[in-house]
């Protein structure tokens, strides 16, 4: 498992790798690894069949499995581990938060039938209140143009600061959601467009079922 990390560790640094073609940037690492790759291209089903240990065992298909749900384009691993964690820790220094978003699940359970074991999509649905509500031609922003053919990188950090979209951007504040009005491009901490983390779905759901048990049973 620890070749395995590190493995999806280079891939993701390659993944999120800025196009700076320049001996010592990831970019740069990835181009010369494709133009001196092998005519017997792998992909990584292959690897994953391919990878043993220092015992020599390989992988089951459980197994298998069980990693290509886990690393689905880094859902589960991340995006689901930083928000909980962050999540988890505004919840401790805000404990009126922590209090009604804990009535939210209580009431949840509440409804729940007797004989019913577990969470479905159904009571998931209903946890609303922690929950997540290249140029093809010139563009001028703010006076600066962004010529055709450039590519652009969205600062998401500066999206979700914007103070003239969000009040007091820096307070924890679940409670804002109540009344925001979305807007295209407001709220991205999963990309957007053909861009949209195909994993986003999967960490929403995991970060959901994280708080519910954390705040019932914290």
């Amino acid at each position: 498992m620890e070749s395995l990390e590190r493995e999806y560790t280079d891939l993701n640094y390659g993944i999120r790798a800025m196009a700076i073609n320049i001996p010592g940037f990831a970019y740069h690492k990835a181009l010369k690894r494709r133009n001196n790759q092998s005519a017997d291209k792998k992909d990584m089903m292959d690897a994953l069949m391919d990878v043993e240990d220092e015992n020599g065992r390989r992988l089951n298909d459980d197994e298998i499995i069980d990693i290509l749900v886990m690393y689905l384009n880094a859902a589960g691993h991340e995006s689901s581990g930083h928000i909980t964690m962050w999540a988890t820790r505004f919840l401790q220094k805000h404990p009126d938060i922590f209090k009604r978003a804990k009535a939210e699940k209580e009431e949840i359970i509440r409804k729940m039938p007797p004989d019913q074991k577990g969470l479905t999509l159904k009571e998931i649905r209903q946890m609303v209140y922690l929950g997540n509500r290249k140029a093809k031609k010139d563009v001028d922003i703010c006076g600066y143009t962004i010529p055709q053919g450039w590519k652009v990188l969205i600062w998401f950090r500066s999206v979700h600061l914007d103070p003239q979209t969000y009040v007091d951007p820096k307070k924890f504040d679940p409670s804002r959601w109540d009344v925001f009005t979305p807007k295209a491009g407001n709220f991205l901490p999963f990309g957007g467009g053909s861009r949209l983390c195909p994993g986003n779905d999967l960490a929403k759901l995991e970060i959901a079922i994280f708080l519910h048990y954390f705040l019932l049973n914290y």
